[in-house]
């Protein structure tokens, strides 16, 4: 079975203490029991959750949703994205099945990276090795005002800003996460082809702006 794999990069550093957090974590369970409910997402979609804050760490390698269980998520340090951004391109190399001569893989990887700050560390050699992977397709939200939409534009053009980081807004966010990740399931299931752009997934909710 061809599995379509989707990494969730969220931003744990000290600023995300309080409110923000627990939107977060209620916003992976959220998620998680959404994708539940798809039947094209259960059979293919399968979930890592990677945090990154002073150091990068995947706290869940990619499980498939019946086993996925949600993570003890907590805040501290500062935002080392770089390191994040390697992490993840290593945890696609050594999770990722390739196509080969005598199989299909998986399909290319979705990824959704969540910041409400700026970078702390070298961003841009963990850039560098990330960009050598090809994911199907990579969208990084903007939580907040201090979140540096510069940056993440030279990791994607998909960028979508949250005025906000508080229940609410996280809330929608992942909603739309969800949304997202049970079209492209379905995408691949009826046609074979996996999404490349925010214009193949369902429209982003009135608090989530789509940056130019």
């Amino acid at each position: 079975m061809r599995r379509l794999p989707v990494y969730v990069l969220l931003d744990t550093s000290g600023s995300m203490n309080g409110e923000p957090i627990e939107a977060v974590k209620n916003g992976v369970q959220l998620m998680i029991s959404s994708l539940r409910q798809n039947p094209q997402a259960i059979e293919t979609a399968f979930i890592s959750i990677i945090t990154f804050d002073s150091a990068a760490r995947q706290l869940v390698p990619l499980t498939d949703l019946a086993s996925f269980q949600v993570p003890d998520i907590r805040v501290t340090g500062t935002t080392a994205l770089g390191e994040a951004l390697r992490l993840t391109a290593t945890c696609i190399d050594n999770e990722v099945a390739r196509t080969t001569m005598e199989q299909k893989g998986d399909w290319k990887p979705l990824v959704f990276l969540m910041t409400d700050g700026m970078p702390t560390d070298d961003w841009q050699s963990g850039l560098a090795e990330f960009r050598k992977r090809k994911t199907a397709l990579t969208v990084a939200c903007a939580a907040g005002p201090k979140a540096d939409t510069g940056v993440l534009k030279q990791v994607t053009d998909n960028v979508v800003r949250l005025d906000t980081a508080d229940t609410h807004t996280i809330g929608k966010f992942f909603t739309w996460v969800s949304a997202s990740i049970g079209v492209s399931s379905t995408k691949i299931e009826h046609s074979g082809k996996e999404v490349a752009g925010l214009d193949e997934l369902p429209p982003p909710p009135s608090e989530l702006n789509i940056v130019v």
